[in-house]
């Protein structure tokens, strides 16, 4: 329930963030001015242009990835941090070892045919993939999304426990809300610093249109999207839908991770 309220919630800012990552690709191939600029502007035209529940297009898709994704990823972190790579002696967790991306990268590997755009409704996404694609067009794409997936956890997962180690380490703060607040904070900016590059070439990748076989037209790999991307609209483009983008992960990670203790604090199991 949480998740689902949330990504409702936070899922305007997410098209927003699509829009903006988008449209300097799509002046380019047009030859038309960019149509909006910043993310306040690009959620105005879109409610007036398109309506206002076009914001929303997409929320089911994303509703169901989250839910599988949020289950998935915390699992198998959690599980290779205890069992796999391991605590030190003093029962620490070192930095180089909380950046781990072994489950992010099979979390998103599976869960990359959500990603798809230009689609009615789910059933209406799997069926028009499946039919221009086959079953490897579900996975269009799993390269920048894995990246991306790996990025973002890293800053968001290692982050926080870092974050949560160090200040009960160095303040005579409990494990509690205070901590887990302060702890959230951190890694939603860490999150949306390291992800963004990485979300703006995923986005363009499959959302770039394909040939006959199935190949992109505008890009060969993530590295030539990043090349190009940076070639013909500079550095910052690779941070168009920042704010878009750290506005939706700020309060959704507070608001997960509040939760998420909480849960396992009423379940008997011990603080992440």
């Amino acid at each position: 329930y949480p998740i689902y309220c949330l990504t409702t919630v936070t899922y305007p800012l997410d098209l927003t963030k699509t829009r903006l990552q988008i449209q300097g690709e799509l002046s380019k191939q047009t030859k038309q001015k960019v149509p909006y600029r910043g993310m306040l502007q690009t959620a105005l035209g879109v409610a007036r242009e398109e309506g206002v529940l076009k914001l929303w297009q997409g929320l089911t898709p994303a509703v169901q990835r989250h839910v599988v994704y949020s289950g998935c990823r915390m699992g198998a972190y959690e599980w290779i941090r205890d069992n796999v790579l391991g605590r030190e002696p003093d029962g620490s967790f070192p930095v180089w070892k909380a950046l781990d991306v072994l489950a992010d990268f099979f979390c998103q590997l599976i869960l990359s045919n959500f990603y798809k755009l230009q689609v009615r409704g789910t059933w209406h996404a799997f069926t028009k993939i499946l039919a221009e694609g086959g079953i490897r067009g579900l996975w269009k794409g799993w390269v920048p999304n894995v990246q991306r997936a790996a990025l973002v956890n890293m800053g968001d997962l290692a982050t926080y426990d870092s974050a949560k180690r160090f200040i009960l380490g160095h303040s005579s703060l409990s494990d509690g809300p205070i901590v887990h607040s302060l702890s959230s904070a951190c890694s939603g900016i860490v999150a949306a610093s390291l992800g963004t590059p990485a979300d703006v070439v995923k986005t363009r990748i499959m959302n770039q249109p394909t040939d006959s076989m199935g190949r992109g037209t505008l890009y060969r790999s993530s590295v030539d999207c990043l090349v190009k991307t940076v070639r013909k609209e500079g550095v910052m483009a690779l941070y168009k839908g920042f704010i878009p983008i750290w506005s939706r992960m700020a309060p959704w990670s507070l608001t997960f991770w509040l939760s998420y203790e909480q849960v396992r604090r009423l379940s008997g199991t011990t603080s992440f």
